[in-house]
């Protein structure tokens, strides 16, 4: 038997905005990031809401309050997959999506109403503008910042070149 315990994944933060189309595209490179590494890499969402998105920081508390209810990533893929739905009707939306998921509706319209989640949100959103991020998606694996909001293009396969060298380094 082994004392070693299992080295602690690679961490790949990725500042996103519910709101933002490009952040809805972007659920394609993490799906096969993950699909790649498993459990050797860990993808965090940070929240970036942006000022020209009036839904986006609501939809970021609302996320927060849907993996205190044990559904973050599906909640987060069901709102990014209607980011137009979310321009049009707001707030409704984001309770709409817990039903559907079986979440507590009534609860996440609570937790909108008085802002549980702000600090949290705030506080990410406040990181990302300390380490240089600017738009959505923006990702961030080892000590480098990548900028999905201009261009996808190319991105996953950054990504894989620096998950695989610190992976690597790591043994």
């Amino acid at each position: 038997m082994s004392d070693s315990t299992p080295a602690a994944p690679l961490v790949l933060d990725v500042w996103c905005e519910l709101q933002c189309p490009d952040c809805h595209q972007a659920l394609t490179d993490v799906h096969a990031l993950r699909a790649k590494y498993g459990d050797r890499l860990e993808v965090r969402l940070r929240h970036f809401p942006l000022e020209k998105h009036k839904h986006a920081h609501a939809a970021a508390q609302a996320a927060e309050e849907a993996a205190d209810q044990g559904k973050g990533w599906p909640y987060i893929e069901a709102v990014l997959a209607r980011t137009a739905d979310l321009a049009r009707t707001g707030e409704p939306l984001l309770v709409e999506v817990a039903r559907e998921l079986g979440l507590d509706a009534e609860e996440m319209d609570t937790a909108l109403i008085d802002g549980r989640h702000m600090l949290i949100v705030d506080a990410d959103q406040a990181e990302g503008k300390a380490i240089g991020v600017t738009g959505t998606p923006t990702y961030v694996i080892g000590d480098e910042r990548l900028d999905g909001g201009k261009s996808q293009d190319g991105l996953r396969e950054r990504i894989e070149e620096i998950a695989d060298r610190l992976l690597a380094e790591r043994g």
